[in-house]
């Protein structure tokens, strides 16, 4: 395995700029964070390259993945989306959306944000793996199983311990970038 940091990216500008400014960087936002669990979920026996590349599809298609909006969508309008070639066209990961965004709301309610729910896993701290290579970054961990099983009990849907792995990397609640990457 490569021990360079950028070896999943290299060649694309779309992954690369997720790379660089998004991926392992904390946020504390409600709204990215719900459109990160969106996207992972979508990419679930995908690449995340195909998921990327229809980002701003995902986004025109689930109001910028306000949870609001998303929790609100009827069944037209999401059975409308499965006829848009710009997304995957998956019946059960187009509806996850709207009951994802409506789990995400009964969050808010009892801990006063999602934000707030997730790093509970954590206790607020950011897990930095501090790896040499690309091949010590596990797929998952005890605190993403942990917090897959919370989220299943919650009514929510792809959210495995695989994709709540890639999810907390994408918050930055783990950091997996090699600790010679620049954009650590």
């Amino acid at each position: 395995m490569s021990n360079s940091c950028g070896a999943w990216y290299e060649g694309d500008p779309v992954l690369e700029n997720y790379h660089e400014n998004e991926w392992c960087k904390v946020s504390h936002d409600d709204r990215f964070q719900f459109e990160m669990l969106c996207l992972e979920g979508a990419s679930t026996g995908l690449s995340w390259k195909t998921i990327m590349h229809k980002r701003d599809a995902y986004k025109a298609a689930f109001n910028d993945f306000s949870i609001e909006a998303c929790a609100a969508m009827t069944d037209e309008e999401l059975e409308k989306l499965l006829s848009d070639a710009s997304l995957i066209r998956n019946r059960s990961k187009i509806f996850s959306v709207r009951r994802n965004a409506r789990a995400v709301r009964s969050i808010q309610e009892e801990f006063g944000s999602f934000d707030a729910y997730l790093w509970g896993f954590t206790e607020g701290r950011v897990i930095d793996g501090n790896w040499t290579e690309t091949s010590q970054i596990p797929a998952e961990s005890e605190i993403s199983k942990e917090m897959s099983g919370d989220m299943k009990k919650r009514g929510m849907s792809y959210v495995g311990p695989v994709i709540t792995y890639s999810f907390m990397q994408a918050i930055g609640m783990v950091n997996d970038h090699l600790i010679d990457c620049p954009y650590r």
